[in-house]
């Protein structure tokens, strides 16, 4: 039935903005309400952050066998049941009643959101031919950018006026909206028959990746030669090296690290880790200069951030229909990073007499510069790799995104901790702190746009086609046709 009512590529389009809105918007939306949750289980703050750093360590260790479990059980059927975990666990951790409680449900959250992130994205990209794949990811830059901008400001409403449990409960009905979209509308597709599991790549890989994201996590707040925190990150550091060896000698690896010979998708991929580090350490950055620095109130501060997500969703249409196809994918990240750094630079010069509406301004316009990496980043980025390693590449793709957000978020903290540790602690204003940031996220952004020059047109002309005029008849054909 789903076939005939709509085309897959809106199904899937449709599902996966939904899981991705959720899954991004988590990021920032519970920081919001930490200190609350804090004050209401009479918890520290060292205990509060434990719901954060469960929920990221839960998604690191999940991520490796998504490529697997798609292929075992099928796409449709794992981001699905990604979706019900992910939805099921926001309730739980929203009637939640003690700390405990929360970080468990938390863990199975970041369980869900690890397993339907790649999933989907596999989806997205095999239900999308290649001449297709920006408009794919003009599609899927709108939640992500969207989600994290946004989450401070729903945040601070509840928090302030409702409860700090509704920044849980928002994701229900957004989840169970895509959980009965998917179920109705959304059909199998082919997919690589599964080999067998690999227990040595799968136990390397997962506690690897956990490790290294719980001692990115935890270094910040306790220091980074903290003992825990130098064993897991050594440790992290040698099963991730072990799994190197082994996945390259496997006959089956769980991840088929040979995707990284690919040369556009090893571009593609550093270019996305760097730009991770400087965009989520950007907005981690600006909500905390905003609200400690320059005194805005919480909701004072996402309205403010806010516009970039607006910037970003007006000209990554553009930038798909227009640019991409003339351009290519190399000049427009680099411009774009550079726009970024840009802007990072000017605000550093931003102080408690700045304007508002000029702060706004200069943010609707780093979103022209957001748009012009993701979007083309994650349509090139798969433009060489075969079909048979679409699910292990979009594995490996979000899979860095999540640590290079992760780092992100660690060095700024870093940067501010050792500036000035008691403002930083305190909530006081150290805008000379605040700034040299800023500088930071900057370089990154610059050394990511470095990265960008190694992209080479050529190898994602495939993806360069210039989007045809559909007559209202082409539009009836697809509305019905069958993908699956």
């Amino acid at each position: 039935m789903s076939s005939r009512v709509i085309s897959q590529k809106a199904a899937v389009s449709v599902v996966y903005a939904g899981a991705m809105f959720i899954a991004v918007m988590d990021l920032t939306i519970v920081n919001v309400a930490l200190a609350t949750i804090g004050r209401d289980f009479h918890a520290s703050a060292a205990g509060v952050a434990e719901t954060v750093i469960g929920y990221q360590v839960a998604v690191a260790l999940s991520i490796p066998a998504a490529a697997w479990l798609g292929d075992r059980l099928g796409p449709r059927q794992v981001l699905l049941g990604s979706i019900a975990i992910f939805t099921a666990a926001s309730a739980l951790c929203g009637l939640a009643g003690s700390l405990n409680e929360l970080v468990a449900f938390r863990v199975l959250q970041g369980i869900g959101g690890g397993l339907m992130t790649p999933v989907g994205l596999t989806m997205l990209f095999r239900a999308f031919p290649q001449s297709e794949r920006i408009r794919a990811s003009s599609i899927l830059i709108i939640p992500t950018a969207l989600a994290p901008a946004i989450g401070p400001i729903i945040g601070g409403l509840f928090v302030t006026d409702v409860s700090w449990r509704w920044v849980f409960y928002v994701n229900v009905p957004i989840g169970v909206f895509a959980f009965v979209f998917g179920v109705l509308f959304l059909a199998d597709q082919d997919h690589p028959v599964a080999g067998r599991f690999d227990i040595a790549g799968f136990v390397t890989s997962s506690l690897g990746l956990g490790l290294l994201m719980y001692g990115v996590s935890v270094g910040p707040n306790t220091g980074w030669t903290h003992g825990p925190v130098v064993a897991s990150i050594v440790a992290g550091a040698l099963l991730l090296t072990a799994m190197v060896v082994i996945e390259l000698r496997a006959k089956a690896p769980l991840l088929d690290l040979r995707v990284y010979a690919d040369r556009l998708f090893r571009s593609a991929s550093i270019v996305l880790t760097l730009t991770s580090v400087a965009f989520y350490g950007l907005l981690y950055l600006l909500s905390l200069f905003f609200q400690n620095g320059l005194h805005f109130s919480a909701l004072e501060a996402g309205s403010t951030i806010c516009p970039e997500a607006v910037g970003v969703i007006i000209s990554s249409q553009v930038i798909s229909r227009r640019i991409y196809p003339a351009v290519g994918p190399r000049r427009i990240m680099v411009a774009g990073l550079l726009l970024i750094a840009g802007v990072a630079v000017v605000l550093s010069f931003a102080g408690t007499g700045s304007s508002v509406w000029l702060l706004r301004l200069i943010l609707f316009v780093m979103g022209f510069g957001v748009a012009a990496v993701f979007m083309p980043s994650q349509a090139a980025g798969f433009a060489t790799v075969g079909a048979e390693r679409t699910g292990v590449a979009s594995t490996i793709f979000n899979a860095q995104r999540q640590v290079g957000g992760a780092i992100g978020v660690a060095l700024l903290t870093a940067v501010l901790s050792a500036l000035h540790p008691e403002g930083t602690a305190a909530g006081q204003a150290n805008i000379p702190a605040f700034h040299t940031g800023l500088l930071v996220c900057a370089g990154v952004a610059v050394a990511a746009a470095l990265a960008a020059l190694t992209v080479r047109d050529a190898d994602a002309a495939a993806t360069m086609v210039r989007p045809r005029r559909q007559s209202p008849a082409d539009v009836a054909t697809e509305a019905v046709s069958t993908d699956s």
